[in-house]
């Protein structure tokens, strides 16, 4: 009997489908001589620095730095309390290493996300108490399809052989609790007056907001300057008229106008000659299949509301629902041993297209190319063809597919066309520019519209007369605010080789020189917003004053540091090809960490967040469990008396109301306290309809907690 972990319940009956198990059991499937079972995510973590020792209960500048001699596990904190832990968490684990035990069970196989997170997870779980001893195996797959899944159980590799994945996972969480915790914690005690949320403090956070941060001082020290342009309209011989920008040595913006004005003046009714004619035949070809970023910051701009975090969560939805490949991945490339399956990918989703004729596969080297994949492929669709999608699915599927099939469609063809126009007399030259769409090849996929100018058909040579010409005024501009998308490119190559209008092709993968990971980046950009550092304003991400205080203050300033963050990356990049060791790197955060404890307890003190509590909360209705008092905090609405042991609590990231797309507000929880019920507009069903409903939250019969009821009628 084989025993299969996987990381999540949805991908354990993905397997359990592929091989035709149906018998499903309290936490796991089983048949056909296989058991699967699943995690939820992580299902253990670190100490805290308590959990140590009893000292570190209480912040004080003397207990840090504070570095354990060994690192150790737990079973995670219960959702929305740290002080408990989470119960599902532990009834999994026990059901887990139940079934590790079992006679009939000889070989264990990890299922987890082929990356180093996934198996962290895997790892955490399968060797938490003891190392086992039964074989353990790996299954590594980049999609949840049936034949993927059949045909990875006949690949799998021994566990051990992915010992540099697993130190580099490692390294990574020991890396980011030992700088978390004792920064955050110095940081705080020294900067911060008053409780509340502590100054986060992080290898990512740092550089990120560093960045934002530096966008914004940039426009406010940005001195606009004034310039102005000279533009003539000249009328050929067939009375067709085209415009001219004046240029002299290659520049078509002046600093002095009178200069401009001296030639206007002269411009009138003279005529001019065509004194030469540049005709370019362009192709065009596709952007690159979609990575992580690329993806994230192509929705984010395109679509209103969406964010980078949103987009990872619905692309891990497709995932898992088996219609897309791993999403997590940094390649804008496919492996080239995929070509075989690539084509029949492609044949299913060019089945019903009107433009199928046009779909040709051809092993491209933009597409298939080994030298732009690390680890994982780029993302494209399976061969499933989704029945039925959510709105936000649909974006995010329709993108991914899109880009796909434009790979193999011809080529787009423009033709640029530039003239040059002399008048008489005029020591510069006149510059007009036409662009003509000859063929749409890829773009008929997403229907773009061709931004054609037209100029008129003329010759070398060919006579003109000045028509009219204008002096304009301009002001240069200063940049622009950073959007996600325009972030995001910049952490994912460490804004090496960056600029904001540079194709994709750029971005090829810089041996891991990045900050964060496509996994990570999102969750990155929210964290900086929940912990105040930025502001979203529109698109546009703007640093808040505490962030400013905190990038201006801190005297760590290797953490504000693109290069020293890349570096830290490709480290752990390097221990995953087995470069480095986990020691080294280790030993290196470590000593890091020391110097820069020391380096903010020798500062002085200065307060750049305080942190008031109002004194009256507004009490939002009485408890239906012990009469206290109901009132906000920042994670729910729960009852005053918590400490003395009350369970009633409405969180705001409740996991019922988010499945239909809604949070708890403030209104609809004062009508459960005084109706017993709320009226809920706008619930989202698993299907993407809209519909209204009355929910209750009623104390369960066998515990103190409370539940969801729904009701379509008062």
């Amino acid at each position: 009997m084989k025993l299969i972990l996987a990381e999540k319940p949805s991908v354990a009956k993905n397997i359990a489908d592929a091989l035709k198990i149906r018998t499903k059991k309290e936490g796991y499937f089983e048949g056909n001589g296989y058991i699967i079972t699943w995690a939820f995510g992580h299902l253990v973590q670190l100490y805290d620095a308590k959990d140590y020792d009893s000292k570190m209960a209480k912040w004080k500048l003397d207990n840090f730095p504070f570095i354990p001699s060994k690192f150790k596990y737990k079973v995670k904190s219960g959702y929305g309390n740290k002080q408990r832990q989470d119960q599902g968490a532990a009834k999994q684990l026990r059901v887990i290493h139940q079934l590790m035990k079992r006679s009939d069970v000889d070989t264990i196989i990890s299922a987890c996300d082929y990356d180093r997170e996934g198996q962290l997870i895997g790892d955490s779980i399968i060797y938490r108490d003891t190392r086992p001893t039964k074989q353990v195996y790996r299954l590594l797959l980049n999609e949840w399809t049936e034949k993927e899944v059949l045909s990875g159980l006949e690949r799998i590799k021994p566990n051990e052989n992915m010992k540099s994945l697993r130190d580099a996972g490692v390294s990574r969480q020991w890396a980011d609790w030992v700088i978390g915790i004792n920064l955050t914690s110095v940081a705080t005690l020294k900067y911060q007056k008053g409780g509340g949320k502590a100054l986060n403090i992080g290898r990512v956070l740092l550089p990120t907001l560093k960045i934002i941060y530096d966008r914004d001082k940039e426009i406010e020290t940005f001195q606009p300057e004034d310039y102005f342009k000279l533009a003539a309209i000249f009328r050929t011989d067939h009375n067709e008229k085209y415009e001219g920008i004046y240029t002299a040595q290659k520049e078509d913006k002046f600093k002095n106008r009178e200069a401009l004005d001296d030639i206007q003046r002269n411009l009138n009714e003279k005529p001019g000659e065509i004194s030469k004619k540049e005709v370019e035949k362009k192709k065009e070809f596709p952007p690159f299949l979609f990575n992580l970023s690329n993806l994230q910051g192509y929705i984010t701009n395109k679509y209103k509301g969406w964010t980078s975090d949103k987009v990872l969560k619905v692309a891990q939805s497709l995932y898992e629902k088996k219609y897309i490949t791993y999403p997590r991945t940094s390649s804008i490339a496919l492996d080239e041993s995929l070509v075989g399956k690539t084509a029949k990918v492609l044949q299913t989703h060019s089945e019903d297209l009107p433009y199928k004729d046009e779909i040709k596969f051809k092993k491209l080297k933009r597409v298939f190319n080994n030298s732009k994949v690390e680890s994982h492929s780029a993302i494209i669709p399976t061969y499933i063809k989704p029945k039925r999608l959510s709105n936000e699915e649909q974006i995010v599927y329709n993108s991914i597919k899109n880009r796909f099939i434009m790979q193999f469609m011809p080529l787009a063809e423009v033709e640029e066309t530039r003239l040059y126009t002399k008048v008489g007399g005029v020591k510069g030259i006149f510059v007009s520019k036409g662009k003509v769409q000859l063929a749409e090849g890829w773009k008929k996929v997403e229907q773009m519209p061709s931004k054609d100018s037209f100029l008129p058909h003329v010759q070398k040579g060919g006579l003109v007369l000045t028509d009219s010409s204008e002096v304009t005024s301009h002001v240069t501009k200063p940049p622009k605010h950073h959007t996600e998308k325009t972030l995001l490119r910049v952490m994912e190559t460490c804004g090496k080789r960056y600029k904001e209008d540079e194709d994709a092709s750029t971005e090829a993968v810089l041996s891991g020189f990045s900050i964060g990971t496509p996994a990570t980046r999102a969750e990155t950009i929210k964290k900086l917003k929940d912990v105040g550092y930025i502001a979203f304003q529109n698109k546009n991400l703007v640093c808040t004053n505490l962030g400013r205080s905190l990038v201006e203050t801190l005297p760590v300033t290797q953490l504000f540091d693109l290069e020293f963050t890349g570096k830290l990356e490709k480290s752990l990049s390097d221990i995953q090809k087995g470069k480095v060791t986990k020691d080294q790197f280790l030993h290196m955060i470590y000593a890091f960490t020391k110097d820069a404890v020391a380096e903010i307890k020798n500062k002085e003190e200065k307060i750049i967040h305080e942190v008031t509590s109002s004194s009256k909360q507004e009490v939002i209705g009485k408890c239906p469990a012990c009469e206290g008092k109901i009132i906000e905090s920042k994670n729910g609405f729960g009852c005053t008396n918590w400490k003395k042991g009350c369970k009633f609590v409405v969180w705001k990231n409740d996991k019922y109301l988010a499945a239909m797309k809604k949070r708890p507000t403030k209104t609809m929880v004062k009508a459960l306290l005084k109706d017993k019920k709320a009226f809920v507009k706008g619930l989202t069903s698993k299907q993407g309809k809209k519909f209204n409903a009355y929910l209750s939250y009623e104390k369960n019969a066998d515990n103190e907690y409370y539940s969801w009821k729904m009701e379509f009628n008062k």
